[in-house]
């Protein structure tokens, strides 16, 4: 008897934890289960061959919906090849309207709903010791008269039940670790499938610390915590974090899902002490919109919120990482472009722009018609329109999102950046206006080097009347603070005049020598803005690739007084800025 697990990823670098635990928990038949992971990049006719080449007893797929679609076709062709082979189907994306699902899908024998470790276990007792499926709480089957049988909903585990299935690390070398400390979560938000479940569970800490020292000794690169609101409970976060100042082992880093708002005069000043790098904050503010906050049942302090970012920005060492959506309820464009004003101005080293998925078994999808909403009828289910959003402006944010990731999220032109919103009227206002400038010029359909967005990012200066020359400046500064360039960018400078110079001063270092007009000292401060003061001569700056900012990646940036250049001669020889 074998049976297999099957997981298709939206990457390489993630896992699938939910087929290990499955495989775990069923410790018993572990000799007889085995687990098989893909990615949505392979081709679903080399899964297929991939799994028939393994002959399983059992086929079990983790549906998300990112691969539904692949599991689906995969599934019907397993089913032509092998019309015998038992299909069965679990995860969020076929726990609600299972039913709906089968009759759709023929192919499958049935669905694991909910939380599956029991019932996978039980399952596994049935084909291979008998017990009848009627007897196996939380399924949705088939019978032998190709009847669909539904059996009541399963509780919950504990926590503490759940199985550790991380014992040998080099099964995930090079891929994200997910871990989890609770299920459940407080919040009612209309739009996510986690407010359904209310049961909020905590793992022991005594085995959270234990586990969390196993990732530490190996020294893996990140941990991803799954807890929906891994602050909700403070105790267990601060000691968590407690633990993990005092046991860094200067390497790993640690992503945690948080509610800013909820966040403690005690947990915001440890979390000021901790090694930069070594812990990650995604914060989730979805709205800044209270009216629309409200209808979809999100309770936050906005203002709290605000000032928790701010102190945590200015603490420095954590990577903060902020969550907008668009397309719900009660927000129109112009609400939007206030929302998205107003998280950007608190400067995130990412703002994710997402857009609503109307998730079937939320709030949202039952209330999808009293809203006015449109959506895809295929995974991922992404809002078309609503009774406050056209779908032209929908598409005029997507424009906006991608010119965010590109040019903000990227962390490649932090410095133009942070010059360039100051020629805008708003932070909106200026990713809308560079996405029609790459529309207008249809940019958005070829591939673009980073040389050349920055070719772009000139092009659309020059056509909004702006100064080229700071601008090419800017560019170069961000071009040098993220590598050691090869070849100059053809607008920079000459650099033979501080040739001499440039050797002198870096010596044998990992570094980079750069004469500017602009000074750019003032707004390497983190908290200052605005436009560069022009100088008659060049400001110097050295760009150490072996001192680099642990949050950012940036090289760290050194400015050189004038006296450190005067001992070479040919630095008084200067041509001027290129264009």
């Amino acid at each position: 008897m074998k049976i297999l697990l099957v997981a298709i990823n939206a990457k390489y670098i993630h896992s699938n934890p939910a087929v290990y635990s499955l495989k775990a928990y069923a410790r018993e038949y572990a000799a007889y289960t085995e687990t098989a992971e893909y990615t949505i990049n392979h081709r679903t006719e080399m899964i297929l061959q991939e799994i028939y080449k393994r002959q399983p007893d059992v086929l079990l797929f983790s549906c998300y919906i990112w691969n539904i679609a692949y599991v689906c076709e995969i599934a019907k062709e397993m089913h032509k090849l092998r019309p015998d082979l038992p299909i069965w189907a679990g995860g969020p994306e076929v726990s609600y309207e299972s039913r709906l699902f089968l009759e759709q899908h023929p192919e499958f024998r049935g669905v694991i709903r909910g939380e599956g470790e029991e019932t996978f276990r039980q399952l596994c007792s049935h084909y291979m010791d008998g017990p009848d499926l009627n007897q196996v709480k939380g399924l949705i089957f088939r019978n032998s008269r190709k009847e669909l049988m539904e059996t009541p909903h399963r509780e919950p585990l504990s926590m503490d039940e759940l199985p550790f299935f991380y014992e040998h690390l080099e099964n995930w070398e090079n891929r994200i670790i997910y871990y989890e400390t609770s299920r459940g979560c407080p919040f009612s938000c209309s739009y996510c499938l986690s407010s359904i479940e209310k049961n909020l569970r905590f793992r022991r800490l005594s085995l959270v610390y234990r586990e969390l020292a196993h990732f530490l000794l190996e020294r893996v690169p990140q941990v991803k915590f799954t807890d929906r609101t891994f602050n909700c409970n403070h105790e267990h976060a601060l000691s968590i974090w407690r633990f993990l100042k005092e046991h860094d082992n200067g390497v790993t880093n640690f992503h945690f899902e948080i509610a800013a708002d909820l966040l403690t005069k005690e947990e915001l000043e440890l979390l000021a002490t901790l090694r930069p790098g070594l812990v990650q904050l995604e914060i989730g503010v979805q709205s800044a919109n209270k009216a629309t906050l409200k209808e979809v049942c999100r309770i936050t302090d906005l203002q709290r919120l605000e000032t928790a970012v701010k102190r945590l920005k200015e603490a420095g060492n954590v990577h903060l990482h902020l969550d907008l959506i668009a397309g719900l309820p009660l927000e129109g464009l112009e609400s939007f472009q206030e929302s998205f004003d107003r998280i950007y101005r608190l400067h995130p080293h990412q703002l994710q722009l997402g857009f609503l998925k109307v998730l079937k078994g939320s709030r949202m999808y039952e209330k999808r018609k009293d809203y006015g909403i449109l959506h895809q009828d295929a995974p991922p289910f992404e809002v078309l329109a609503t009774d406050w959003l056209s779908y032209e402006e929908l598409m005029c944010i997507k424009r906006v999102e991608e010119m965010l990731e590109v040019y903000y999220n990227s962390g490649q032109f932090g410095m133009t950046m942070r010059v360039l919103e100051e020629a805008f009227d708003s932070p909106f206002e200026l990713f809308y206006r560079l996405g029609e400038f790459y529309d207008q010029k249809r940019l958005f359909f070829l591939s673009h080097s980073r040389m050349r967005r920055c070719e772009i990012l000139l092009d659309f200066i020059e056509e909004t009347g702006g100064p080229r020359a700071l601008y090419q400046e800017t560019l170069t500064f961000d071009l040098y603070s993220r590598e050691r360039m090869k070849s100059r960018p053809v607008w920079a400078a000459c650099w033979q005049e501080w040739q001499g110079a440039s050797r002198r001063i870096c010596g044998k270092k990992n570094a980079h020598l750069e004469g500017f007009y602009f000074d750019f000292t003032r707004l390497l401060q983190r908290s200052q803005k605005g436009y560069p003061r022009r100088k008659d001569k060049r400001q110097f700056y050295l760009f150490s690739y072996d001192e680099r900012d642990p949050i950012t990646g940036q090289a760290a940036v050194i400015p050189i007084e004038p006296e450190e250049m005067t001992n070479d001669k040919t630095h008084q020889r200067d041509p001027g800025t290129a264009g």
